[in-house]
């Protein structure tokens, strides 16, 4: 298929209009125009620019892209090595930041809920992204809970809180996302699952007792992109292949 072809679907599929996003959402470095190889990945490291071009992709689809809101602009320093290597290379790159989160079908969120057995009840936070809902059955507290993570994202958590607290309501937004604690504390879940903490996190999760556990902002965002990526494969015959570039953040 051609590459702007595959932006407009995944501009529409993700309805990347309704967001107010830190970055641009869509292609954000322009490559060769026919695509039959796509790369997947988290974020447009060097490393996994490198490992896409070994793969022979045409474009790589990512959840964390560049030029943010309030960095600098100029392409100096490891900006220019990763745009003038994708440019050298004739390599697009698609970034889609808080439209991935949010998708209900192919979104981190969603996708992180699959594997840790939640059932989403309703959602919350800037934008409708966080989620919240229940438990399965075989998930009776708090030890058990992290266990499952652990077993699941095969990254051991940061679990704040009681391991014999009886679980059954959860809330989590996967990433960097634990500005929406207090928000989770106010619908009375058992627990709040994100990917970061910080000191002050601590204290509030203590003292409200809901639980917190930081999971890894990146093991809980491999998982959208993964199955945004096979879709794109399943559904216009691409090549796919989604690299895992290990992060222990």
């Amino acid at each position: 298929m051609q590459l702007n072809e595959l932006e407009i679907y995944l501009n529409q599929l993700l309805d990347t209009a309704r967001f107010h996003d830190y970055c641009p959402n869509g292609l954000q470095v322009e490559g060769r125009n026919e695509v039959r190889c796509l790369v997947s990945g988290v974020t447009a490291s060097f490393e996994l620019l490198e490992a896409a071009v070994a793969a022979n992709a045409d474009v790589i689809l990512v959840h964390h892209g560049y030029f943010w809101r309030g960095e600098d602009p100029c392409l100096v320093g490891m900006k220019h090595r990763r745009i003038a290597y994708l440019m050298r290379h004739n390599v697009g790159l698609l970034s889609y930041h808080l439209p991935l989160d949010a998708h209900p079908e192919f979104g981190n969120n969603i996708q992180l809920a699959h594997r840790l057995g939640f059932v989403e009840a309703g959602r919350f936070g800037d934008q409708n992204i966080a989620m919240h809902g229940t438990v399965l059955s075989g998930v009776s507290n708090l030890k058990v809970l992290g266990t499952t993570i652990e077993n699941a994202l095969a990254r051991k958590p940061l679990v704040i809180g009681d391991e014999a607290k009886p679980i059954l309501r959860v809330a989590w937004c996967t990433g960097g996302a634990q500005g929406y604690f207090d928000e989770a504390i106010r619908l009375s879940v058992d627990a709040y699952i994100t990917g970061e903490i910080s000191e002050r996190t601590v204290h509030a999760a203590r003292e409200s007792e809901v639980a917190f556990i930081s999971a890894g902002h990146h093991a809980t965002e491999r998982y959208g992109v993964q199955a945004l990526g096979e879709h794109i494969s399943d559904r216009f015959g691409v090549a796919h292949q989604f690299i895992d570039i290990d992060s222990p953040v």
